[in-house]
């Protein structure tokens, strides 16, 4: 009787794992779409609103990337963890920033995300390697340190000048980022449009006042 009861409860318990692998699939397809009445049903189910892929991106992260406001909105309602990092470092207000998501960027921000970070990247920063020139403009105007420096030594100025970004540095340079901010090999946007060969990007550092 005892091995009956044994072996009932271990194929119970892979059912209901199973269900719970189910559910989680659907889950992070309904984020993925977009589909706020599947991921409101699910998490009316009983699953975690902070549920992460299998490479640690959160459904916050997912929808703040792809740019679904409804459903960010509704996980901010049911308390997601808004300031919570992938194992790369990314938090959703970095991935709204990269893909230009300015109010889902407002919402985050309003709901705790972290504008100027200790440590890590910066919604900032993420924005000028993407070019998001909107998004540089609303980061700043809402307190962003225009010249903080990214893990890699780079201010968001450099960033731009790296990627040949003229709207971003357009961006930067209207609010007076610092074009004077070294690298950690002593590089400067200016140096580093110059060693791209980025001819527009160093005519519009020049007009600026960067020096040679």
């Amino acid at each position: 009787m005892r091995a009956i009861r044994f072996l009932l409860g271990f194929v119970l318990g892979v059912a209901a794992g199973a269900a719970g692998a189910q559910a989680l699939s659907q889950f992070l397809r309904a984020v993925n779409d977009g589909n706020l009445q599947a991921a409101t049903a699910l998490l009316n189910q009983g699953l975690e609103p902070d549920t992460a892929d299998a490479n640690g991106n959160t459904a916050l992260m997912i929808a703040s990337r792809l740019g679904h406001k409804a459903v960010v909105a509704l996980l901010i309602e049911r308390k997601v963890n808004v300031a919570k990092r992938s194992p790369f470092g990314d938090t959703a207000v970095n991935l709204a920033a990269l893909g230009g998501h300015v109010e889902i960027v407002r919402m985050l921000l309003d709901h705790g995300a972290e504008l100027n970070p200790a440590t890590g990247w910066s919604p900032l920063q993420y924005a000028a390697f993407e070019n998001r020139a909107e998004m540089v403009k609303f980061l700043i105007q809402k307190g962003a340190q225009k010249d903080a420096l990214a893990p890699n030594g780079y201010t968001a100025l450099m960033l731009a000048a790296r990627n040949g970004h003229i709207a971003a540095a357009t961006a930067l340079l209207h609010e007076d980022a610092d074009l004077g901010i070294k690298g950690p090999a002593g590089e400067t946007a200016l140096s580093i449009a110059t060693t791209r060969k980025d001819e527009e990007m160093i005519k519009l550092l020049k007009r600026a006042g960067a020096a040679s």
